[in-house]
This record gives C-alpha cells, structure tokens and sequence, in this order.
C-alpha cells in the first residue's frame, strides 16, 4: 500500500498495531474487491484455479468468484480487467500475446516444474515393448522417432484410407491441429499418413482409450498435463531438435515451405490483468510460488476424470495430503489458516 502523507503512514502503522490479520490481508489482496477467476474449462486449469483460489481466500480472507465462458471471452475479459486473474495460461491467442503488447495483461509464476508442458506425437508404451501382463507382444520394437513412422504405417492403419497410417489429431479449430498439419509436411509423412481430426476433445480421449484399453495400435497427438498422461504408461516418439525459425514455420498454416522442428515446452503461468497487479502484489507474491510436478498435475486431474469430482473436491484432498508442498507457498500465519479451515 502506498501512503501519500505522514499522517496516513501513522494510522496506518497504528491501524497495524491494532489489527495485524487485517494489514495482512490488505497486503495480499485489497479488501473492497472481489477477484474474477477465469472459468476454465480443461481440468488442469481448474484444478489450478481451485488451489489459488483457496489459498488467497482462506489464507488471506480474499473475496473471490468464478466467471464462466468461452476462453476466448474470458481472456478478452481479462484484457479489460473485467476478470483479473486467468489460471494455467499457455500464451498462445492472438488475443493474450496483444494484451501483453499493450500493457493490459501479465504473466506470473511458473505453475509446471520440470521444464514445462510438453505437446507430441505419442504410442502406447506396450506397442514399443509390449505387455506380458496382457499377452500383449511389442509390435514396434524399433519406433523411437517420427522418422521411423513410414516402415509402420501399415500398423497405424487408417480405415479410411487403407494405404495410409492415421495420425489421431486434434479437432478443427485447435492450434495443434494447425501445428500437426504442418508437421507432417515437415517430417515428409503427408503421403504416409493422414491428420485425423477428433470431432472434439472428448471424442480424441474416448479413441485413445478405446484402443489402450483393447491393446491396439494407436498414433496420436497429446500433451502434459492432462489425466490421460497420469493413467497410461506412454512413450512419446522423438521429433527434430527445436529451431525457432522453423518453429515458425510450422506455427504459420498458411506457409508451404516448412521446416521440421519440434514443438517448444510451454511456460504455463497465471495471467493477470495489469490494473489487478498494480493493486495486488501480495497475492502475485503468492501466485508466483504455486508449482506442481507432471505427476502430482497429472495424479490429482486423473482423479477428477475416473470420479467425475470437482477441481475443489480434488484439490482440498490434495493440500490435506500434501502440506509440505503448498504450505511454502504461502506464510506461515496463512498456512495455520488453510490447515484450520481444510479440516
């Protein structure tokens, strides 16, 4: 808090003999305004927003609410303060990236430990090694890496197209549709395999698990974190070295020429309206320490998916099992006020 005078610096300063819990919280978030999350609609995100949430609200007695929508109507909300906080961001829109140029918007914190999101080309690991458990041999011993993908295409099948493999892709409209379209011009696989859109995002989980539960051959495109990843045993096949000029080749559907690369790990970071910042660095101080591992996002959004529980069902489990690791994201008189109000 900025004090503009002597006079106010001196109740202030009395005011926080008088009430320490109240400068506390006037610290970390101020009192008069209520904190618009983004309603997020993947369950990584949610489970994020959900321990943020609870560690502002009941560690420092910040009002809080949730705002639903389309991602695209909430980070344009976020641009203009009308939702101050936008959990788990991968900067990836048009619309966050102006947001930034023009001052409006923020990115704090580093939610992934690890080196980030990871996004590729992935097979069930029983395909390279197989499963005697299940009686399942290893019907790719040798795939490692996208260049070996043409010598199994007649193993990735595509129904459709007989004498192509299939790619299980995203839906339209996705960026990594986009991208793996242009990937496969890069890796030179357009003729020995097709990008196979999912309808949606539910109907490319239900494929994928269709398959890895009956032990079939599937190709397909995922990412960390998601529950899927916390489930399955899965190997991700090996892309060219990252370049960034080819990179941008690959991101630009619209250019023919592209150049192998594979995708960047992603900073996932919370996005904040800059007015929110400038009013509210004690909750930014909180937010910037939030980090999970792959595993731990993974296990407690696995758990939202097979008991089709709530972000906040899940994540007052996981900081009532977990102390040691949110308790140092917080302070200590916070994390007494978690603790009390978890049980």
């Amino acid at each position: 808090m900025k004090f503009l005078n002597t006079l106010s610096t001196a109740l202030a300063l009395s005011a926080s003999l008088a009430a320490p819990t109240a400068f506390a919280q006037s610290a970390v978030c101020s009192p008069d305004q209520t904190i618009k999350f983004a309603g997020i609609t993947w369950e990584s995100g949610q489970l994020y927003t959900s321990l943020i949430r609870t560690l502002l609200e009941q560690g420092y007695g910040c009002k809080t609410e949730l705002v639903t929508g389309s991602t695209a109507a909430t980070e344009t909300a976020l641009v203009g303060n009308d939702v101050q906080v936008w959990v788990e961001q991968w900067n990836r829109t048009d619309i966050i990236k102006k947001g930034q140029e023009m001052g409006k918007v923020r990115l704090v914190g580093d939610l992934l430990s690890g080196g980030g999101a990871v996004e590729g080309f992935f097979v069930p690991d029983y395909v390279v090694k197989g499963d005697a458990k299940r009686g399942i041999k290893a019907m790719a011993p040798d795939l490692k890496s996208v260049a070996d993908l043409p010598k199994y295409k007649a193993l990735f099948k595509d129904d459709e197209e007989p004498g192509k493999g299939r790619l299980l892709s995203c839906p339209v409209g996705w960026d990594c549709e986009k991208i793996n379209t242009q990937k496969l011009k890069a890796y030179k696989l357009e003729g020995d395999y097709t990008n196979f859109r999912a309808g949606t995002g539910a109907a490319l989980d239900a494929a994928i698990i269709s398959a890895i539960e009956r032990g079939k051959p599937i190709l397909f495109y995922y990412w960390s974190p998601a529950s899927l990843m916390g489930k399955y045993k899965l190997v991700q096949l090996q892309e060219p070295a990252y370049n960034a000029k080819c990179w941008d080749t690959i991101r630009d559907i619209k250019v023919k020429d592209v150049c192998p690369s594979a995708t960047p790990n992603t900073k996932l970071t919370v996005g904040v309206s800059t007015p929110f910042a400038t009013s509210n660095a004690g909750a930014l101080t909180v937010m910037d320490k939030v980090q999970l591992t792959p595993e731990q996002i993974n296990g407690a959004v696995l758990q939202m998916t097979e008991r089709k529980a709530s972000s906040d069902v899940v994540s007052r489990e996981f900081m009532k099992a977990n102390p040691a690791i949110w308790q140092k994201w917080v302070s200590a008189e916070a994390a007494a006020k978690i603790t009390a109000a978890l049980k």
